[in-house]
């Protein structure tokens, strides 16, 4: 028996929604993620129930609200066992809990940590975040999610000993996440205390109810009828829904249509409520521009709330402009409450690719445009998830139960991929540099397009065909065609050498033409493409689908014309790739294998190169030993490829004679100027050389354009060194590198780094540079260690990063503490 409703009289309530939803709120930044959550032991033996939820909205996820503790599932192992279960990405995820991956089978990353305090498991604290390729990336992002949840732990366990509940039993809390912006809208903000029935508003909320400045009424049941005359009795009821621990969301007719969100204040007098009132408008002129727009286009928040739409997405979802705005997207719009559109949904919200997809108009009334179906695409942000809708013919409705076999061959299925225009394809493959970003648009864009649910691309290499990426074929199968040469009899390689595009209807077909051919599916069709590019053969792309089906002229036409712009775009990407290789293989080559060292100097540096599908930079780091002392240097040459490794190398050279000559720090800066100018690669340089005397810790610095140097002291405190500095090289034949004079003490740290580092577009890289000078002041808190486990620290968020755009290098240097140590001992 699980318990009777005795017991439930009995039980203590669940915690307070302010700490559950602060919680959440947690592991979303913790795990800096799309969402975050919390499963807390239920009423129920053996049962997690997932209590606050923030970034998804609950109605959606509803499977996945109850988690039996013995089942083969992330969370059930974190509790059950008490360790840490990060999945890194989708395959991670297929590999270790294929229950879970088939049920949520989008490319994400999952991080969940026990709730644990003094041998007492409450459950589980989770984030969902973007994928990465091993789960090592997001060993910071775990140690932060662990301190969230143990804060939580402790929470839970002085709420147990006060003789607070601390099981869930009710739905999860449905939580908006922090803006990543301002709202498009003006906010207004208002509390109720119930106690003394006292109403308090900002001026902005006194606007967006409609009344004057100052003229709020000061009662509950005043304001309700001053707000909503004709339904009075909505907002009270609002309000005490919330004073009771609910948090809630509504519409609002207070001065037009407004949303209401209402939580319980966690820092009032009990059963206070917090309100904000927020007119989502995007504004007069930009409503009337995307009326004139022939798609519907529509805009969810992070809990699947409509926030705007159109004129033409009303049309086209056949609901009233006035009643879809404000309400859960599958309140306003049942007929899209199907397990098709949910799980298309669902993969919006939790990865960041867009989603295409096609539905049925549910019939009754007729549709209110041509044809019966829709064409569907949902583009996720961080904030905002924005939908368009335009009219389509029909599609194969893969949610449908197939038809009972009665012998007779199966009816074809036509598709909207006529209407699928091949610019759509060209734009997304502009912003694709490599083979693999060619082919993840492929899988994203052209796939979706025609109903496609496997993806092969092969690329030509020395008369052989090797495999650049696949999707959707069993794991294995492809194995065996991996580099077969064009004299073999396969569909794949004669596509190639005849240049014609081969379509298969059905498997039978396909097995038909090639005897003998190994096939991975008995039910579905096939298309074979040559990629060709300016009569060049560069490969073959196989598309693949589930179920039978014809291919009309229309749709190999459009097939054809985009297998050209797929080519083009993986000639382009071969190119990139030799030469990015070419240039990290130079650069790598070029950087130093190892630093000078010194028995009173540490020294540790870090080089990062720029992400996939950005060129190599030119950032150097070095350490050279100059007379008696050390000289540290770092240096970025503006530009990226070849040429910048080029004469990235060239400068280091140049610096490393000047230094080992233990010339003076302006000396060898205005040297390096001076040849720079004279090799004359139409490129300049950023540099920053410091010249330290190991046995007292005096420094002499000159910078050359370069951002300043940081410097920790053993107090901890962490400072920009602030060096006059001059010119970047390679501009000026006469400029002039002022030298400043520092000390480094015994425990000190000085850094010198790269732009990359500190630099984000669309940040302020003031910011950034306070941002490192504060990860180095707590970094270098920390027991003493290896300095390599200081430049660890200060470069993993940059690890993480899948957008780096920029190299980044990272020298620091520290004279250990010893006995005697202190400046100007010998």
């Amino acid at each position: 028996m699980t318990g009777s409703a005795g017991d439930d009289e009995l039980r203590p309530p669940g915690p307070p929604p302010a700490l559950l939803t602060g919680a959440a709120v947690d592991a979303l930044r913790a795990g800096n993620g799309r969402a975050g959550g919390v499963y807390l032991r239920s009423g129920t033996p053996g049962v997690l129930r997932l209590a606050v939820v923030t970034g998804l909205p609950g109605p959606l996820f509803r499977p996945w609200w109850r988690v039996h503790v013995d089942r083969p599932f992330p969370v059930a192992d974190v509790h059950r066992t008490g360790t840490p279960v990060v999945l890194a990405n989708a395959t991670d995820a297929m590999r270790r809990y294929p229950q879970f991956a088939a049920g949520l089978p989008f490319q994400f990353a999952a991080l969940n940590v026990p709730v644990v305090a003094e041998g007492v498991s409450f459950g589980v604290m989770t984030a969902l975040r973007d994928a990465v390729a091993d789960a090592g990336e997001l060993l910071a992002e775990r140690e932060r999610l662990a301190e969230a949840a143990n804060a939580l732990a402790k929470a839970l366990l002085r709420l147990e000993a006060e003789g607070g509940g601390t099981v869930w039993d009710d739905d999860p809390l449905c939580v908006r996440p922090p803006a990543t912006a301002s709202p498009p809208g003006r906010v207004g903000r208002f509390s109720w205390d119930p106690a003394s029935d006292t109403v308090l508003a900002d001026d902005q909320a006194r606007a967006l109810f409609g009344l004057p400045p100052g003229a709020l009424p000061r009662t509950l049941d005043a304001l309700a009828r001053v707000v909503d005359p004709a339904d009075a009795h909505r907002l009270p009821d609002l309000l005490h829904r919330t004073a009771e621990g609910r948090p809630c969301r509504s519409r609002c007719a207070a001065g037009g249509l407004r949303l209401l969100e209402l939580w319980p204040a966690s820092d009032g007098a009990p059963g206070a409520v917090t309100g904000v009132l927020l007119d989502p408008g995007p504004g007069a002129l930009a409503d009337g521009a995307a009326d004139l727009l022939p798609e519907g286009v529509f805009c969810l928040d992070r809990l699947g709330l409509v926030v705007y739409a159109n004129a033409r997405a009303a049309e086209l979802l056949g609901v009233e402009r006035a009643r879809l705005v404000g309400r859960p997207l599958w309140d306003a719009v049942p007929w899209l409450s199907q397990p098709a559109c949910e799980e298309h949904l669902r993969g919006a919200l939790l990865s960041p690719e867009p989603v295409h997809f096609h539905v049925r108009w549910p019939g009754g009334e007729p549709p209110p445009f041509e044809g019966d179906w829709l064409s569907m695409a949902v583009y996720p942000g961080a904030d905002l998830v924005t939908c368009t809708a335009v009219p389509a013919t029909r599609m194969p409705d893969d949610s449908a139960p197939a038809p009972e076999d009665s012998g007779a061959p199966p009816a074809e299925d036509t598709s909207t991929a006529p209407l699928y225009r091949p610019i759509l394809l060209a734009i997304a493959l502009t912003e694709a540099v490599t083979a693999r970003q060619v082919s993840a648009v492929v899988m994203q864009e052209l796939l979706p397009a025609f109903g496609g649910r496997r993806l092969a691309i092969y690329l030509l290499q020395e008369r052989h065909l090797y495999l650049a990426w696949e999707s959707g074929f069993p794991e294995g199968f492809l194995a065996p065609f991996e580099g077969v040469g064009l004299d073999a009899h396969l569909p794949g390689v004669e596509t190639l050498t005849t240049g014609r595009p081969l379509f298969f209807d059905s498997m039978e077909e396909l097995a038909a033409a090639y005897p003998g051919i190994r096939l991975d599916a008995t039910v579905g069709a096939r298309a074979f493409l040559p990629l060709i590019a300016s009569g060049r053969p560069v490969g073959s792309c196989i598309l693949g689908f589930d179920r039978p089906r014809s291919f009309s002229s229309e749709e190999r036409t459009v097939l054809t014309a985009l297998a050209g712009l797929i080519a083009h775009a993986m000639e382009k990407a071969q190119r990139y790739d030799t030469e990015a290789a070419l240039a990290r293989g130079l650069q790598q080559a070029l950087l130093p294998r190892r630093l000078s060292q010194h028995a009173r100097v540490e020294t540790a540096g870090r080089y990062l190169p720029g992400t996939e599908g950005m060129d190599v930079g030119g950032d150097w780091y070095d350490v050279v030993g100059a007379g008696d002392g050390l000289a540290l240097v770092i240096g970025d040459v503006q530009g990226h490829g070849v040429q910048a490794a080029a004469t990235m190398g060239q400068l280091r050279s140049a610096v490393r004679a000047f230094a080992l000559g233990d010339h003076p720090p302006e000396q060898v800066m205005s040297g390096t100027n001076r040849l720079l100018i004279d090799l004359d690669p139409g490129q300049f340089a950023s540099c920053c050389y410091v010249r330290l005397d190991p046995v007292t810790g005096r420094a002499r610095a000159a910078r050359a354009g370069h951002l300043p140097p940081l410097l920790r002291h053993p107090d901890g405190r962490t400072d920009v060194v602030e060096l006059p500095g001059g010119v970047v090289l390679g501009v000026d034949p006469r400029a002039h590198y002022p030298v400043t004079e520092l000390v480094l003490e015994p425990g000190a740290i000085l850094a010198l780094y790269t732009d990359g580092l500190v630099e984000r577009p669309g940040h302020d890289i003031d910011d950034g540079i306070a941002a490192l000078r504060a990860a180095l002041a707590e970094a270098g808190s920390r027991p003493s260690g290896p300095l390599a486990d200081v430049a660890d620290r200060l470069t993993v968020t940059a690890r993480h990063l899948v957008d780096r755009p920029d190299d980044i290098a990272l020298l620091l240097a520290t004279r250990p503490e010893g006995p005697g140590d202190h400046p100007g001992s010998t």
